[in-house]
């Protein structure tokens, strides 16, 4: 299958300026049981309030590839250790109230092992970051139901189109 591409707007706030770009590598991950996991996340910032679900990923640090930087991340947000299956695709999208453009790389990435997460002080105290497990259904459900805030919006309509594709791109490994 060809890669996704999608360039989406915040129409959630207003779009005063953009100044700065953040690669971000992002991951679809699922066991061999039919389970996707996702991480939970609960703000209180200048996005508002909101609970959120959201694939595991991140920032890819300066001078780092983008398949290292989903593996690091996911041992940091999840504790696993994973198999990168392919690219899914590259969304991207804007922060137009942190006056951010995101480039959101997509992987499709299979759960080799389970260990121990290494979530910063950040993510623990300012996100309450958490795993969700959950089976397709269950995860769209989920999202429609964090979608009752701006940024539960903004979220949703970047992850589900790629959430979707990961599925079609997993039942054709089968």
């Amino acid at each position: 299958m060809k890669e996704l591409l999608a360039n989406l707007e915040d129409n959630e706030w207003n779009l005063e300026y953009i100044d700065h770009d953040r690669q971000i590598a992002r991951a679809i991950v699922f066991d061999d049981e039919g389970y996707y996991y996702f991480v939970r996340a609960i703000r209180d910032d200048d996005f508002g309030k909101a609970t959120l679900i959201e694939t595991a990923g991140g920032g890819v640090e300066s001078g780092e590839e983008l398949q290292t930087a989903i593996k690091r991340e996911l041992k940091e947000e999840l504790g696993v250790s994973v198999e990168i299956i392919c690219k899914l695709g590259v969304v991207s999208d804007y922060y137009n109230l942190i006056h951010r453009h995101n480039i959101n790389n997509y992987f499709l990435c299979r759960i080799t092992d389970f260990g121990e997460k290494e979530l910063t002080k950040e993510e623990i105290e300012d996100f309450k970051l958490s795993t969700l497990k959950l089976k397709y259904d269950e995860a769209v459900k989920e999202y429609e139901k964090c979608s009752s805030t701006k940024l539960g919006r903004l979220v949703a309509n970047r992850e589900m189109r790629v959430l979707q594709y990961a599925k079609d791109v997993v039942t054709l490994l089968k």
